[in-house]
Formats: structure tokens, C-alpha cells, sequence
């Protein structure tokens, strides 16, 4: 019998023979020139023209409902079905003895019995896990009023949207909701946007869940991913935490998904299939018919608008924040710094830049010292007495002479982490400072390291990035500074002001968890900060409608990318032909970083309706394509 096979994580499809008797969704192992690879049957064909290799041996096979999942992602996002389909962990049968694997089921729960008894006994946590042929948790998690209000009100909703100030209670009303989603009988997928953030839910997660949950992502080892997989298999995990990949693991009894800090841009894949996991959830819910629950303090416009939501405002022990907002970082914020650790608690201060400075430019021609291999400029790194680029990582020493005019003059701009670090260790001295950005944290063991040294006050002030606003929760912060905002508001985007906007209110958040605190906001513009989160939606929203940007139409990113840069735009060209002239085209050009990793770039932006029927008659090998971009750079 011959068949079609897609090979998984690429464009490719061949014609194999085999003397098995395949169905559609099944995965097999198949040998391409000199190695092996997994592929997924698409269906019986006729014998070919030309000889065929046979299928080495059947792996396992997709459920009905994965295959469906796997050919909408296809569709969607206009990537290959192997391409879909190599998203999703393969475990690979065990074929042994079956009483065997029995034994080793009820010698399992056997254990479990015993840690729950061990539990009773006052040896462990509070909660209550009781083993048996169906598991059944009680955990000691007690709800407010507003809590159990708007437990119910997910209760009841397919797809819904827990609104929740930062501080609120979000995390009780998610264990409650995994309570009640096990004691059915379901399993839990809980997705978190970045792995900065797993260690502290998992914490909490693992007080009350034991050994029914386990953590995934992508810095776990090849033995582990294993073990994870086969506890899957064998009903012994029954939650998964962990990044946009948690989502494709084997669960067939998929009965609650979390999509925690849901606004998160870090959902989005920007490998193809450039798929967003807080969008595919919903797919998935849809499909397992399991509830959804998108949780934040700052919810997509886009969403809230598509969804029902609840609103859960204040913090969980009714403190207050004191917004302040100043044009420059000056004499206020030092001494709102020095009131904070002097009374012994702790700052935060976000700036969008890492490094000492974003740009070196000549004071004499005005001409920034740029990567030769990208069209960008290089970040000042003082420790490393280099300029690096944060794009291609290429490194070279710092220049004497501007390569434009000569000069011997030169001008940082656009103070970053580092050097903000060094200015706050002159001005004071004994307070213990540290970092938290990309350069700083290389892997899951050193953000665990910082993170707990702040949570155990050995850190007086964290300056970071981005990754400051994610999630974390330290009950002895004071004092939250947000600075340099307005870089980002300003840049171009029209998610840009949602995207200001909601960092500034994550970073606030992370201030004030326990007590009363304080934020300051340097901006030019504090009237956009100085409102609600309603507010802000009312007038974006009225905007995206008015403009028919998001959720009032979709958006595509094109891009055409080429060594040779009339090889790039000539692909585009093509493209823009195949196309013709449609109103759904907002326009087309170089990128705005046009060169990238020594290759040319040139996008095209569509919006509309159904963009799939417009860009697929079109798709060739030369062309990346990006549905629902969260990125135009």
C-alpha cells in the first residue's frame, strides 16, 4: 500500500510504501536520504511512477480532534500540514506487558494514598489529595465574595476573561476553577507567557496539586520532557503549566485552559507556523469543548471587546497606590528611592533599553555608529568595553574615530539597565542593586537565583526591562518607577499606545502588593497614563473602529528577505502581481529594519476580512507570511 506522508516541522510530502495498514493521522518513522524522520499520513494514493521507500514503522496516531486542530493551523496561519503538525509532543508507544504497566499504575496511586495520609497527619501541605481510580482534591483555598461572584461567572462561559487589578486574587480563583475541572474527571492545560514567571506559580500550584501537575517548557532536559510525556500518557499528570508549548501536548481530556497575563506578546511564535497560543487555546476549547479563561490586568482591546469578561478590581488586601508623573529622571524619583529603602523596603524601575546606552552617535555629523550587518544601531556595552547589536549579536570594540567624518566627538543617547544601574550605585552606595534583563538572565536557573534573592529582600532596588512586568509578586515593594515610556508610545504601530499603556499598569502593579505604595511615570504625555483602564478602552476602541484596525479586521505581514537586495525586491513584486491592486493592501516597501542579519527585507501589510483567500493562490517558498502580527518591525 502506498501512501502520502508529511514529514513533521517541514514543507515536505512523499510517497512511501508499507505493508501496514495506515489511516490518516497516523505517525510514522520514515527514512529521508540518510537519516529519519517523523511523518503523518495523509491518505492512500495510488503506486507511483517512480520506486518508493517503505515506512520503517508506525509511532502513534492523532486523535480525530488533534488532526482537525492540526488542519486548522494549516489553513490559518498558510503553513504546511507537516509544518502544523510538528508543533505537537510525540510520544512513542511502549509496546510490554499491559498487567506490567498496571501494577505500576496502582503502585502509583498507592504512594499518593500515602502522601495524602501523610498530609492529614499535619506532614506537608494543607490540602487534601486523595488517590483512588478517580482523583479527588480539596484544597484550602478560600474565595471573597467578589471571588466566588466571579468564579461563577467563568463557571458559565465557554471562552471569558478574567479582569483582575494586579494584586486581585486572579491565582485563587484558577486553583478553584482546577479543582473543580480535575475533581470532573478533565485535565488542565495552564499556559504562562514566559518561563521568568513558572517558578513562583509553580509553587503555589505544586501547594495544592502535588504530583498531578508538572511544568514544561523549553529549558527542561530530554529526560524529563520524556518523563512528562509518559506520565501523560499513564493519567498520572493531569495539569501542565508552562509556556505556549504546554499547549501541544498529548492531553485527549482537555476539560480547562488558563491563558494567564493573556496580553502577553510572548504567546506569539515568530517561527513558523508564526501561530499565537493564546488564540489556538481558544481552538483548542472550542474543539475539546473544555472551558477558557484569558486572564490579566490589562486585557487585549481586541479581546475584550470579542469576549464577555469579569471585572475584579482593587487588590486582594485593599491597599492604595499614589500615581505621580515627571518629565525627566530627577532629584523627586532619587529621593522617593532613598525614603523607599531607608524605611527597608524595595524599588523597581523599568526602562525599555538594556545595555548602557541605545546609540553611539557622532556629536559632530549626527550619524549613529550602525551593525554592518543589520541596518540598526549598536548598544553601548561598558562591561564589555563593546558595541553590540541586539539583533544579530555581532560585537566590535568601541570607535575612536566616526567612520563618517572623522570625528573624535561622540554622544550616547537613550540611557539603558546598565548604566542606570551605575548611576544609582554612585548615588547610593550601600543599597544592594541588581539587574533583571535579557543580559543578565541566560537561563531558568539564574532568573530563579535573582528572583529569590529579591523575595528574600537580599535586593534593595531591580532595574530591569520588559521582564520586570511579568507576573511576579513581592509583597515589599513600595515604589514602582516607570521610565522612558513614551519611546514606546510613540513608536509605529497601532497597538503602540495599547501597548504603552499596559505596561505602565504592570509595572504599577507589581508595587503596593500589601501595603500602600507609590509610581512614578516619566512621560511628556500624563494625562494617556492618568486614567482608567475603561477609559483608555473607550477611546481605542472607537479609534480601531474608525481606522478598521483590529478586532474589526485581521492583518497580514509579508515579508520578502534576500542576500542580494533587487533579488528581494523583485520577489516582493511578484507577489504584489500575483495579488493586484486590492483596497485590503495598507502598504508595501522596505521593512523598517530593511536590513537584517545581512539579508534585505521588504514587507507588504493587508487588512481585511479573509486574507488567507487573498495571500494563498500567491504563497511560494520565497515568502514568510504572519497572520495577526504582533510585530511590524
Amino acid at each position: 500500500m502506498y501512501y502520502e506522508i508529511a514529514l513533521l516541522s517541514t514543507p515536505n510530502i512523499f510517497t512511501y510504501h508499507s505493508e501496514l495498514k495506515l489511516k490518516k493521522g497516523d505517525v510514522v518513522e520514515v527514512p529521508i536520504k540518510s537519516k529519519t524522520s517523523l511523518g503523518l499520513v495523509l491518505k492512500v494514493t495510488q503506486k507511483p511512477p517512480f520506486e518508493t521507500k517503505p515506512v520503517i514503522k508506525k509511532i502513534t496516531s492523532f486523535s480525530e480532534k488533534k488532526i482537525k486542530i492540526i488542519e486548522f493551523i494549516s489553513k490559518y496561519y498558510l503553513c504546511s500540514i507537516g509544518e502544523a503538525a510538528g508543533l505537537f509532543q510525540i510520544r512513542k508507544e511502549r509496546v510490554g506487558n499491559r498487567e506490567k504497566e498496571e501494577g505500576n499504575r496502582k503502585q502509583g496511586e498507592g504512594k499518593r494514598e500515602q502522601k495524602a495520609r501523610r498530609r492529614e497527619d499535619g506532614e506537608g501541605r494543607n490540602d487534601e489529595i486523595l488517590s483512588s481510580n478517580q482523583v479527588s482534591i480539596k484544597t484550602d483555598i478560600k474565595l471573597s465574595d467578589k471571588q466566588k461572584e466571579a468564579l461563577k461567572f467563568l463557571e458559565k462561559n465557554d471562552v471569558s476573561i478574567l479582569f483582575g487589578d494586579t494584586g486581585s486574587g486572579k491565582t485563587e480563583i484558577y486553583i478553584k476553577l482546577i479543582e473543580e475541572t480535575i475533581n470532573s474527571g478533565k485535565e488542565v492545560i495552564f499556559l504562562l507567557p514566559e518561563i521568568a514567571i513558572t517558578s513562583q506559580m509553580e509553587k503555589r500550584l505544586k501547594k495544592h496539586f502535588g504530583d498531578l501537575i508538572e511544568i514544561w517548557h523549553s529549558k527542561i532536559t530530554k529526560k524529563k520532557k520524556e518523563k512528562i510525556l509518559n506520565g501523560i500518557s499513564e493519567g498520572k499528570i493531569k495539569i501542565i503549566a508552562g509556556a505556549r508549548s504546554a499547549l501541544f501536548l498529548p492531553f485527549e481530556n482537555i476539560g480547562l485552559i488558563i491563558v494567564d497575563e493573556e496580553h502577553d506578546d510572548s504567546y506569539k511564535s515568530e517561527m513558523s507556523p508564526k501561530y499565537n497560543a493564546k488564540d489556538l487555546a481558544i481552538v483548542f476549547g472550542k474543539t475539546y469543548n473544555a472551558k477558557v479563561v484569558l486572564g490579566s490586568a490589562t486585557p487585549l482591546v481586541a479581546d475584550l471587546y470579542k469576549f464577555p469578561h469579569f471585572r475584579l478590581k482593587g487588590t486582594f488586601f485593599n491597599t492604595s497606590k499614589k500615581r505621580y508623573f515627571t518629565d525627566t529622571f530627577n532629584e523627586f524619583i532619587l529621593q522617593k528611592i532613598k525614603n523607599t529603602i531607608e524605611n527597608k523596603k524595595q524599588v523597581i524601575i523599568f526602562i525599555p533599553t538594556r545595555a548602557n546606552f541605545k546609540y553611539m552617535i557622532c556629536a559632530n555629523c549626527g550619524k549613529a555608529v550602525k551593525c554592518p550587518h543589520c541596518d540598526v544601531s549598536m548598544s553601548v556595552h561598558k562591561d564589555k568595553r563593546a558595541l553590540v547589536c541586539h539583533y544579530c549579536n555581532y560585537t566590535s570594540r568601541i570607535p575612536n574615530l566616526c567612520e563618517y567624518c572623522g570625528s573624535e566627538e561622540f554622544l550616547n543617547e537613550r540611557i539603558g539597565t546598565s548604566e542606570l544601574k551605575e548611576r544609582l550605585e554612585e548615588t547610593f552606595p550601600d543599597a544592594r542593586i541588581e539587574k533583571f534583563d535579557r543580559d543578565i538572565i541566560t537561563s531558568k536557573s539564574r532568573i530563579d537565583k535573582l528572583l529569590k534573592k529579591f523575595a528574600n529582600k537580599e535586593i534593595d532596588i531591580l532595574v530591569g526591562t520588559q521582564m520586570l512586568s511579568k507576573g511576579h509578586d513581592y509583597p515589599d515593594v513600595k515604589l514602582a518607577v516607570v521610565l522612558d515610556i513614551d519611546f514606546l508610545l510613540n513608536s509605529a504601530d497601532f497597538r503602540a499606545s495599547e501597548r504603552a499603556f499596559a505596561l505602565a499598569r504592570q509595572v504599577e502593579g507589581r508595587a503596593g502588593r500589601k501595603e500602600n505604595g507609590e509610581v512614578i511615570i516619566q512621560t511628556l504625555n500624563p494625562e494617556f497614563f492618568n486614567r482608567s483602564y475603561e477609559e483608555f478602552y473607550d477611546e481605542e476602541i472607537n479609534l480601531r473602529k474608525e481606522l478598521l484596525y483590529p478586532p474589526f479586521a485581521r492583518m497580514a505581514k509579508i515579508e520578502f528577505s534576500d542576500r542580494i537586495k533587487e533579488k528581494a525586491y523583485l520577489k516582493m513584486k511578484k507577489f504584489l502581481e500575483c495579488v493586484g491592486e486590492r483596497q485590503e493592501i495598507v502598504g508595501y516597501g522596505e521593512a523598517p529594519i530593511f536590513k537584517l542579519k545581512n539579508r534585505y527585507r521588504y514587507q507588504v501589510l493587508l487588512k481585511g476580512k479573509n486574507l488567507q483567500k487573498i495571500i494563498f493562490p500567491c504563497i511560494n517558498k520565497d515568502i514568510k507570511i504572519d497572520l495577526d502580527p504582533v510585530s511590524f518591525i
